[in-house]
């Protein structure tokens, strides 16, 4: 099985409501497993809620460009952005040790996207942050 589809939306938390109908379709148009959409959902929806709060210097409109791919058994997301450089592999791991009143807010969602993605690759292109985050979700017995 082979497949892509990409589309762009603005700087604007709203947009979650379209990306989220994006996902869904491209999950049916391929007949994917129900069950592994949930971890790309939760995934796109935590980092594109980072871009687009913390992301941008100016409160200007800007675009995000987000892709799907499939090939054979792993589906790849991608999210590109013209914002600020920012490498989330290069955050430290949150403490989920710790209480609740010590730890340091943020970092819980980029640690969660670590854990439901198999692999997460970063790389500053030009003026883009490119996050691409891949899963196996077929034949995974």
């Amino acid at each position: 099985m082979k497949g892509n589809g990409t589309t762009k939306v603005r700087n604007d938390v709203a947009e979650l409501e379209r990306l989220n109908e994006f996902l869904a379709a491209f999950w049916a148009s391929y007949q994917l497993p129900e069950d592994a959409m949930f971890d790309f959902n939760l995934a796109l929806e935590e980092i594109f809620a980072n871009v687009v709060l913390y992301g941008f210097r100016d409160a200007g409109e800007h675009e995000i460009h987000v892709g799907l791919d499939v090939q054979n058994d792993t589906v790849s997301l991608t999210v590109e952005d013209d914002g600020v450089p920012f490498n989330p592999l290069d955050a430290p791991d949150a403490d989920v040790t710790a209480s609740i009143d010590e730890r340091p807010i943020g970092g819980l969602g980029i640690h969660m996207v670590r854990n439901l993605m198999d692999g997460i690759e970063y790389a500053r292109e030009g003026n883009r942050n490119r996050l691409v985050m891949t899963k196996r979700v077929l034949g995974s017995d």
